[in-house]
């Protein structure tokens, strides 16, 4: 019905930044730009409210949107059966975005699911004492960290104690003494 009712009958070059920018969890016009490559997405966004396309705003300046989340799955469906090989340059282009923009959770987040797990090591590296002393974000750590496989981490012998110390944090404490010996 979405597909029928709604992005089928929108130009190609609209359907390609629908499909495209369903990826992101919330919009922002030069986040678009940059996945997509394409110019003007603030013009697009404002377009696709105005038209109660499936995108709500998230602020009252109308910088960041998200998509309703049933279109936004539908959209990423999608995606992956027609672009499956555009999936993990998206997520890199967002990660980039997300890193010089200081959104370093979303940076993370989009790293590994282009399974770039280097360039995900190197940024929890750089955010992980945040984490586990000012944000108490240990479970968050810990997600990121069990998604990374143990050749990476082993190029990043520190991220080997902040999962120690998470653990440590979390009561797990026989798993925290493996990765202290893993370090």
């Amino acid at each position: 019905y979405l597909g029928d009712e709604f992005v089928d009958h929108q130009p190609e070059a609209m359907q390609q930044v629908l499909l495209q920018t369903s990826i992101l969890e919330r919009l922002h016009s030069d986040l678009c730009d940059t996945v997509t490559g394409v110019e003007d997405s603030y013009s697009l966004l404002e377009q696709l409210e105005r038209k109660h396309f499936f995108v709500i705003a998230l602020d009252d300046k109308r910088q960041w949107y998200r998509y309703h989340r049933l279109f936004a799955d539908f959209l990423q469906h999608r995606l992956k059966l027609k672009y499956p090989a555009r999936l993990k340059e998206l997520h890199q282009r967002a990660s980039h975005w997300f890193e010089r923009n200081g959104l370093q959770s979303e940076a993370i987040s989009h790293a590994l699911a282009a399974q770039d797990h280097e360039r995900a090591a190197e940024l929890v590296q750089g955010i992980a004492e945040l984490l586990i002393w000012r944000r108490a974000e240990h479970n968050t750590l810990l997600g990121w960290l069990s998604a990374l496989p143990d050749s990476v981490i082993q190029m990043y012998p520190r991220l080997y104690l902040y999962h120690a110390w998470v653990l440590y944090l979390t009561n797990q404490m026989s798993a925290a003494q493996q990765r202290v010996a893993a370090a």
